[in-house]
């Protein structure tokens, strides 16, 4: 970098030495009239005035643009207005599903505390009736019970007399035939 700038300033002062013409070059102007100095004070002025309406006209532009970038901002601050007030009718909306949902909810509730109330009284039914099953077999079985003892304790009573009674059959069969027929028929020989 160092030899790259050298080079430059060993080319600038050459080229100085070389030329010395153009590098002293100097020229003498002419002294003005008051008519050209007036002249072209008349031009300057009309340029100014030309520059200044041109000014002018370039801040009215400005002007308007940023009326039109005001604008354009009020449009987009009504868009957005727009949208919020779409956003609150979807509030509005989510609240009443919300609302919905809640009303459902409660209903759910019911039903729920509906059937638990039907299975309750179901369940309590079914237990009813089988506790009256019970008490009614109870009930009736008793006096055939009653009966089934009173039967076996005559049984009971009447066992010697039958075990009698069936030795002296089979004493009887042994002479009688027909009645060893009969009783061997009913498995009692």
């Amino acid at each position: 970098m160092r030899s790259f700038f050298l080079a430059g300033v060993v080319f600038f002062m050459a080229f100085q030495m070389l030329v010395p013409e153009y590098a002293l070059a100097y020229e003498h102007a002419r002294p003005l009239t008051d008519r050209e100095i007036i002249e072209r004070l008349t031009r300057l002025e009309e340029g100014l005035k030309a520059l200044r309406e041109e000014i002018r006209a370039g801040f009215q532009a400005i002007d308007k643009r940023f009326q039109d970038v005001d604008q354009r901002f009020q449009n987009v601050d009504q868009r957005f207005q727009s949208i919020d007030q779409r956003f609150q009718t979807l509030d509005q909306r989510f609240q009443a599903l919300d609302q919905r949902f809640q009303s459902i909810d409660q209903r759910f509730d019911q039903i729920i505390n509906l059937m638990i109330g039907i299975v309750s009284a179901f369940a309590g039914i079914v237990a009813v009736m089988i506790g009256f099953a019970i008490w009614d077999r109870r009930t009736m079985i008793r006096p055939f019970e009653v009966k089934v003892r009173e039967i076996e304790v005559e049984l009971g009573d009447n066992r010697q007399k039958l075990h009698h009674l069936m030795e002296a059959l089979r004493q009887l069969a042994q002479q009688d035939r027909k009645l060893a027929d009969v009783l061997k028929s009913f498995a009692l020989l």
